[in-house]
């Protein structure tokens, strides 16, 4: 009998002498298989069988048992009663059965992934800012009643001035301390502010301003509206502001004139404003009409000596009887009608002085440096005015 090689030997399933070729084991061969080698008929099979179909998973939509079909058998080209077309059966997987228990459990470990995954949302710190910023008020008040002396205040808030602005250059210079000072006192400070310079530096110089230029009533005025104004203006805005039209960009500084306009910034609302102005008159009413009642010769209004008699002359005879007995009625009951109007107009003025100043859009000017130096200048102009007219200092 010829003896083939070992490769042609084992494909073809005939005899073959291993000594022939030189081996003594299969297994330090890859190619050379330790199973028993097939029969040719074995073979033959194989070669011409087609390949057994691949297990499919079907998903058949959930009927009733009524409605489903009856199964029927349709004889194949192998003469298999299974109807596939290579005489393999079609095997089907099942499904996994679906409870509302399951259904329930992945619905809640999804909700607690996606509020496990969900970023933090930060803490407001603006009530305490604005705390914070409205106790400056009331230690100005008592500062004030007490007979404190500016010039003192003014050192004290040079002295601290001194020391906040190296941090605050060295907080924008240096990560490291940033990351200290934001741990102290970084939630006083606004999101704007992290980036630039602090808004404490502003609020401390435009006080020291203040107290240094102007009057010391004004200036405290002036610190008051910094204070309370500010406060109120900016907490209406974010509670009634969205119920409001925003503030036009410019208003008329002088009518009929287009070049003399105010810039005001659209992103606050009509309804801060509104509070601004309200607190800026209340503010000045308080302050000289009961705190200290410092200017009331200003805020006295008198009638001219002689407009009375020039009316009496000017209106018919019955009209000129009426202005008599009402300017004598007047003078009987001793009412401080001339003080009631000067404090009206006062307040009139301090407060659009204040809503105006708090709504001005100056560019990248802080409102802690501009509000109190715009108000309080804008006052002082008011009572000089008042000196003209009425002849008082």
């Amino acid at each position: 009998m010829m003896t083939l090689p070992a490769n042609d030997a084992f494909t073809l399933g005939l005899p073959h002498d291993p000594a022939r070729i030189g081996l003594r084991s299969s297994t330090k061969i890859p190619f050379v298989s330790s199973q028993k080698a097939r029969s040719p008929s074995a073979s033959l099979r194989a070669k011409h069988s087609p390949a057994r179909q691949m297990s499919v998973e079907l998903h058949d939509p959930p009927s009733s048992p009524s409605s489903r079909p009856a199964a029927t058998h349709s004889p194949a080209s192998n003469g298999s009663a299974n109807g596939s077309a290579n005489g393999s059966p079609l095997r089907q997987r099942k499904r996994p059965r679906s409870s509302s228990h399951s259904t329930t459990a992945s619905a809640e470990l999804a909700r607690t992934t996606s509020r496990a995954s969900s970023p933090q949302q930060p803490v407001d710190w603006e009530i305490p800012r604005k705390t914070l910023h409205s106790s400056i008020g009331f230690l100005t008040l008592y500062l004030y009643a007490s007979n404190g002396n500016p010039r003192t205040v003014v050192i004290a808030l040079s002295l601290a001035l001194a020391v906040i602005v190296p941090c605050d250059i060295l907080r924008l210079r240096s990560s490291r301390f940033e990351w200290l000072f934001e741990r102290c006192v970084g939630f006083l400070m606004r999101e704007s502010e992290k980036k630039h310079t602090n808004g404490v530096i502003w609020y401390i110089i435009g006080v020291i301003f203040v107290l240094s230029v102007y009057p010391l009533d004004i200036a405290t005025v002036s610190i008051l509206i910094l204070s309370w104004a500010d406060t109120a203006a900016s907490t209406v805005g974010r509670l009634l502001g969205r119920y409001t039209a925003p503030l036009p960009r410019s208003i008329p500084l002088v009518p009929f004139v287009p070049f003399a306009r105010l810039p005001l910034a659209p992103r606050k609302s009509l309804a801060g404003f509104i509070a601004g102005s309200v607190t800026g008159a209340a503010i000045a009413l308080g302050f000289w009409g009961w705190f200290a009642p410092v200017r009331d010769a200003q805020l006295d209004f008198h009638l001219p000596a002689g407009l009375v008699g020039a009316a009496q002359e000017a209106l018919p005879a019955q009209l000129a009887q009426v202005v008599q007995h009402g300017v004598e009625l007047v003078q009987a009951v001793e009412l401080p009608i001339g003080r009631w109007i000067g404090l009206g107009t006062l307040g009139t003025v301090c407060g659009l002085i204040s809503g105006t100043a708090e709504a001005l859009d100056l560019g990248s000017l802080d409102d802690n440096l501009t509000l109190p130096i715009i108000s309080g200048g804008c006052i002082w102009g008011f009572f000089k005015v008042l000196e003209y007219f009425t002849g008082s200092a």
